[in-house]
This record gives structure tokens, sequence and C-alpha cells, in this order.
């Protein structure tokens, strides 16, 4: 697999296939490389955190796209490679040469994938986006934050990771298949799809979609609340764990009240329900509560830091994260692959250096050492 792409929705796309034993290629620019490498602080052995974040296990060959050998040099990698992968801004790849079309004619039954911010068929055409702007454009800024607040986007970039995620789906449906196929995945749409019941909401009944903070809008209570010492979220999304809720509450007259009796009532009566709960659970502990509720299967969780979220994996049994071995930075630790298959995900390698692999990659194709040195002097690639 050829990696064309940088930032977030590409990599993480590609770093998703090479967890599943993709040899991914990584192609960046000599000298600067792809831009997250220099999102800092924080740095582990002059590499970002960032750029650690999703570059595990490729390979990076450092090319000059802007020379007329380094441009050879990527599409006779394009030629030989299983899947392509780009985003650069539209029109940028036809520019280049690297285009769907200039690599199907040397390469028929490439998987070409093409991440673009908006679509290539939109108007206007060629408009760069970024995971911010998209969550803008989506409208899921509009439905994330306090009911009285302003717009808030989420806390990661969501749009990217959701897009890396469909690109690698329709890469491997594409591979399956057996036959050249050209995909195109933008951030817009991967936003637009990700408001699933909310979108559908809007389309069914029409209306403006409301901020409900940490709550649902369709499920009641589906919310977080305060305990005596923390946070707790609570999700009842049906009448039966509904009543548990109560029973484990002390309060079982709240699932007969007929304001409460279902769930569409529940909806419509929330501002009325709300207190009622919040006034119970500010009775006890956090860890009181989740011991009521688990016994009797009521879905909940504490409200975690970060740090404590990756050590509660961890005292569970299941590690979120993995050592890998790092050329600068010693032993660095990532957050692992969720995914769990019983033929074994390939062992994680380290992100590469900048241009670590490119004599590797270039001998692959049969360059000599000669011509990999005279390439180097010539500044159409970077080799370690």
């Amino acid at each position: 697999m050829l990696d064309l792409s940088r930032v977030l929705a590409g990599p993480y796309c590609t770093m998703v296939l090479a967890d599943l034993g993709a040899d991914v290629v990584k192609i960046e620019r000599p000298g600067a490389g792809d831009e997250t490498r220099g999102w800092g602080p924080p740095y582990a052995g002059g590499e970002s955190a960032y750029y650690l974040s999703v570059n595990r296990g490729k390979r990076s060959c450092a090319i000059d796209l802007s020379t007329d050998e380094g441009r050879r040099l990527a599409l006779e990698l394009c030629a030989r490679a299983d899947v392509v992968i780009e985003n650069f801004k539209t029109g940028t790849a036809e520019r280049m040469g690297l285009d769907r079309a200039s690599v199907a004619e040397r390469n028929p039954r490439v998987v070409y994938c093409s991440i673009t911010g908006f679509g290539s068929r939109r108007r206007p055409a060629g408009r760069p986006g970024y995971d911010f702007v998209a969550q803008a454009e989506s409208g899921i800024m509009s439905i994330t934050g306090e009911a009285d607040g302003e717009p808030m986007k989420v806390g990661v970039a969501m749009v990217d990771v959701l897009t890396g995620l469909h690109a690698a789906v329709a890469i491997l449906a594409a591979v399956n298949r057996g036959e050249g196929d050209r995909i195109e995945v933008s951030l817009l749409d991967s936003g637009l799809a990700g408001l699933i019941n909310v979108a559908s909401n809007v389309l069914i009944a029409g209306g403006e979609p409301q901020r409900h903070g940490n709550a649902h809008p369709n499920i009641v209570p589906y919310q977080s609340f305060p305990t005596a010492d923390g946070w707790i979220a609570i999700a009842a999304p049906n009448d039966g764990l509904y009543t548990r809720l109560c029973e484990a509450l002390g309060a079982p007259e709240l699932a007969t009240d007929a304001r409460f009796a279902s769930n569409a009532v529940r909806v419509e009566n929330r501002e009325t329900l709300i207190p009622m709960l919040e006034e119970r659970l500010a009775a006890k502990t956090a860890d009181e509560w989740l011991t009521a509720l688990e016994g009797v299967g009521v879905p909940s969780g504490k409200i975690r830091t970060v740090p404590e979220a990756l050590q509660a994996a961890a005292d569970a049994g299941v590690p979120a994260t993995v050592r890998v071995p790092h050329p600068t930075a010693g032993e660095v630790e990532l957050v692992n692959s969720p995914i769990q298959i019983d033929s074994g995900l390939r062992p994680g390698t380290a992100p590469p250096l900048l241009g670590q692999h490119t004599a590797e990659v270039l001998r692959e194709l049969g360059i000599d050492d000669a011509e990999i040195e005279r390439l180097a002097a010539a500044g159409a690639i970077e080799i370690r």
C-alpha cells in the first residue's frame, strides 16, 4: 500500500490496515515530512506525540514530489502497489501525474482511494478541509455542548477518525473484489453520516436539533449524573432498565408514575424527572452507585480522565496500550488497535523516522545504491 496522505484521516486509515497486515509505504516530503511531526509539544525522541499516534507499523520513504525524478519514483511505486491512498487538494494529483487515471494506465488493478474535505464533485471545487471545519459544516458542532452554551467540537478529531475507518472498509472491500477501483471518502460526508439518529430525526420530523449536553435527545435517562464524590454515566434506554434503575435508587414509585412510565413520556417530562434522579444519586458515592447499578444490570460507568481510563483498562485485564522500541525515543507507549482477531494482528512496530526506509524501498524497485546516492545528492529523496 502506497500512502501519499498526511495529517490524520489518511494516516489513521493506513495504520488500521498496517495493523491488519498491509505493507504500508508512507511517502513524505524530505526535510519536513508529514506536518504532524511538528504538532507538539509533547515530543518523544524528536517526534511529536500526535505523529506517533497514527503512524504505527509503516515504512517512511522521503521523496520530493515537486521534482521530476521524485514524481517518477512515486509513479513507479504506485505502479507496483495494490492500493494507493492520497489526500491532496483536489487537482494536485492530476498536476503531478499521480491521479487515478495515470496510475491505472500503469496498474489497471490498483485500488485508488482519495480522501477529500468536501468531495471532488461539490461546489466550489477543491475546497480544502480539516476535521474542525468538517465538524462545523456537518452540523456536529451545532448539537454538541450544553443546551445554553456555544456550539462545541468533539474533544478529538472524530470526523477524521470516521473518515479513516470508512476509507479502510471501502479499501478492504475493493481489494477483496480483486479488481481495480476508485474510492473517494470526504470529511463532510463522513461527518454527515456520523449524525445517524440526529439526522434521521430531522428528516422524519423536521425542526432544528437542540444541544442536550451529556443527555440524549431520544432517550431518558441516558446522561451524566453527579454523585457525592464524582460523576457517573447512566444509560437506561428501555423501560425494563429504567425500572431496575428506580429500584436501585430506592424509588420504585418513579417507575410506575404515569409521567415516567414509558420512554416517550420520560422524554416529554425530562425536566421534571432528572432533578428527582439527581437528588437521589447525590446521596452516595460514585463507587457505591456503580456497585448497586451493576448488581441489577443497569449500564453505567465512572466518568474518568484519560489517564484514569487507560489505567482502568489495564487494571481490568486488557491494556489499551502497547510498548514498542523506537530508534530515537527508546521504548514508546502507544494506544493499541481495538481490533481483536483470533489470527492475530501484525506485531506493532514504531512509527518510522522521516526517510528511515527510503533506501530499502527504492532497492525493492531495483535501484542500486549508486543511483540512490545520486538521487539523494540531487535532492529528489532523503535517506538515513
